[in-house]
């Protein structure tokens, strides 16, 4: 199984709380998660901090849904989704579902930010 590299805002409380979720079901160490808020970015950090962002291996680099494939794709548990989400259809509505968070995650992020202190 290939290693993925998985770029979060680092700064955004629910993405920390995902981030810390993946970390607790990536068992064998295969996705690094980079903290895209203090780290060199490959591309433009505006762009990154603004979708999910991942790369598998040498492979390029996909956001959205794509970049929840690969990072699904990477942890036994979750794999299934993962290949299910590669499907050209299902990768279609899970990104149209992606830009609809996109449109509600500042107001999440507010009540995630909340419940940190």
């Amino acid at each position: 199984m290939s290693r993925v590299t998985v770029w979060h805002d680092g700064a955004c409380p629910l993405c920390r709380r995902e981030i810390a979720l993946m970390r607790r079901l990536d068992r064998r160490g295969r996705i690094d998660f980079v903290d895209a808020t203090a780290a060199t970015c490959p591309l433009d950090r505006a762009a990154m901090l603004a979708r999910s962002h991942a790369r598998e291996e040498d492979g390029p680099i996909v956001s959205g849904a794509a970049a929840f494939a690969a990072m699904w794709s990477a942890i036994p548990l979750l794999r299934p989704l993962g290949v299910a989400a590669r499907s050209p259809a299902v990768l279609a509505l899970l990104e149209q579902l992606y830009l609809r968070f996109l449109r509600v995650r500042p107001r999440l992020q507010r009540w995630a930010g909340r419940g940190t202190a």
